[in-house]
């Protein structure tokens, strides 16, 4: 018996480790994308594992294109992600007047460049099969803006907007693009926030937990949201709506 397959970049922790999880408890094969950190990905893995599912590791930059299609096209040969998360990204915050071409250029490559690379390599086949879910990571500051974030959320705001229009792009081929818009989530990259600010500003009272941004995911990946595509869903407590 052979079970689909959900490629997820940048899964080796965080939202992407728990959206992995989340769609091997559904059911998935997981094809692991993640950048460097190999002892966390060999901890996703065995998670994976324990579930009864398969867990290939694919160590690769996304916002290197040859590194991309050496690690994905031989692959895509003989099988197909039924469901594509887009999710390796990274912060490094500033104020736009101090901010180095490199701050800019990383955040933009990963977020944008690292979709592009990723998306196309693995959208041809969905094509031919006529099939597929792609969601893409995006966040409330490519909603809102937020002061010290001018590269990210330029990042995430073109990311909407790219899941939007291939959203109208591929409709007709049976594949469903959407984004999942996480708020202020318990992660690595929110541990130094001062959470005496910032909890007042969400209407919940908490923050958000990985697992609650998976489940929306996995939802997205699902029959029941067979008539979903080109949207947004947020998951952020009421900070933003």
């Amino acid at each position: 018996m052979t079970f689909p397959i959900a490629l997820i970049t940048g899964a080796s922790k965080g939202i992407g480790a728990a959206t992995a999880l989340a769609l091997a408890e559904s059911g998935y094969d997981i094809w692991l994308n993640y950048r460097g950190d190999h002892a966390a990905a060999e901890q996703v893995k065995a998670a994976i594992l324990e579930k009864g599912r398969k867990c290939t590791l694919l160590p690769f930059d996304v916002a290197d294109k040859d590194a991309v299609r050496a690690a994905l096209e031989p692959l895509l040969k003989d099988a197909v992600p039924y469901v594509l998360v887009n999710n390796a990204g990274y912060t490094k915050d500033g104020l736009m007047m101090w901010m180095d071409d490199e701050d800019w250029t990383g955040v933009l490559d990963v977020h944008l460049s690292g979709f592009f690379y990723v998306t196309k390599c693995v959208l041809t086949y969905m094509l031919r099969k006529r099939e597929g879910r792609i969601i893409n990571m995006v966040s409330t500051s490519g909603e809102t803006g937020v002061a010290g974030q001018v590269n990210y959320s330029a990042a995430k705001s073109g990311l909407i907007g790219a899941t939007k229009s291939l959203a109208r792009e591929v409709a007709k081929r049976n594949i469903l693009v959407n984004a999942v818009s996480p708020g202020f989530i318990e992660t690595d990259m929110t541990d130094g926030l001062p959470k005496e600010k910032i909890l007042p500003m969400i209407p919940v009272g908490r923050m958000g937990t990985v697992e609650e941004v998976a489940g929306v995911v996995r939802f997205l990946c699902s029959p029941d949201a067979g008539y979903i595509t080109g949207q947004v869903l947020s998951v952020n407590g009421g900070v933003h709506m």
